[in-house]
Order: C-alpha cells, then sequence, then structure tokens
C-alpha cells in the first residue's frame, strides 16, 4: 500500500463526508453551511508543498466550497460532478497526469468510479460497505474529523517528506 501512495502525484478528494462529516446545513433563508476541519486544511496545505497536486470533485456545488479551495490553494476543483468519472478524465488531461499517479478519497457509492481508477483509493470509515470494499486504504478517523489530515501525513510519510514539512515546527 505504501507503494501506491509514494507514486501519487495528484490527489482528489470529494467534499461532503470527507472534507466535512457529511452533515449538510441550511439557514432559514435557504443558504448552506458546513464545516470545514482546520487540522484537514493545515494537511492539504502541507502536501501541497510537498509538490503533491490538489483537487477537488464533488457532486454538490457551492461557493464555500470554491471560497474553501481557493483557501487552501486547490489546485483543480470540479463541482456539480454527478458523473465523477467524466470530471476524472477531464482532470487527467487537464493536470498532465497518468491514472498512475493520482488518488482519490470518497466516502459514497457515486465515488466508486473514481476509486476504482486511481493508483490509490480511500475511504472513511463511515462509508458504505460497497465504498470500503474498492479502498486500498480507510482512515482511522471519520470525515470532516481528521481523515483527510491522516491521508495527507500517510502520503508525505510513503513519499519521504512529512519529517521535512514537521522540521519547522520542532526547531
Amino acid at each position: 500500500m505504501t507503494d501506491m501512495a509514494k507514486a501519487v502525484r495528484l490527489m482528489i478528494f470529494d467534499v461532503d463526508g470527507v472534507m466535512t462529516d457529511g452533515s449538510l446545513y441550511y439557514t432559514d433563508a435557504g443558504e448552506e453551511l458546513k464545516a470545514f476541519n482546520s487540522l484537514d486544511g493545515h494537511g492539504l496545505k502541507m502536501l501541497r508543498a510537498s509538490g503533491v497536486k490538489l483537487a477537488i470533485i464533488t457532486g454538490r456545488t457551492s461557493k464555500l466550497v470554491e471560497k474553501r479551495a481557493k483557501d487552501l490553494g486547490v489546485d483543480y476543483l470540479y463541482q456539480g460532478a454527478h458523473d465523477k468519472r467524466a470530471s476524472y478524465e477531464e482532470l487527467l488531461l487537464a493536470a498532465g497526469v497518468s491514472k498512475d499517479a493520482c488518488g482519490y478519497m470518497g466516502d459514497d457509492v457515486i465515488d466508486i468510479p473514481v476509486m476504482r481508477r486511481v493508483a490509490f483509493a480511500v475511504a472513511v470509515p463511515d462509508s458504505p460497505e460497497l465504498v470500503r470494499k474498492h479502498a486500498h486504504y480507510i482512515t482511522g478517523s471519520p470525515g470532516g474529523r481528521g481523515a483527510v489530515r491522516e491521508v495527507c501525513e500517510y502520503l508525505m510519510q510513503a513519499q519521504g517528506t512529512l519529517d521535512a514539512a514537521m522540521a519547522p515546527y520542532l526547531a
């Protein structure tokens, strides 16, 4: 599994249930709210700084996700992707990477078509069993509660970049 993670140059994430706990909050005015984990966010920034490009493919469309992606320096954002496989194929061309250099983290059956096509597929522990069956790695932490950070550190450890990323904090 470490060899699969070592090859990842583009890591792709779903949002609801992965970068968030999957809950959808709405105000009385119909405005959507999402809670993102700051530890996950710092993990994404460290992973990107280590040389791994970041992408989001999500079935929903939200200005919140657009803002979060921009704040984190996400390289590619695909929203409203009801056919995630088509968005994934488009992303491969845009990023100029092969499927052997891609990882994907998802939590539901809509994510399986991409999970089956990447070198390193990740699921969160509260994913349906069918999704977990298609994962190479299942996080210990749930979505929106450190699962993304766990994957970022796992990739960096596999690629030999984690110690350098942590060094400034330990000096």
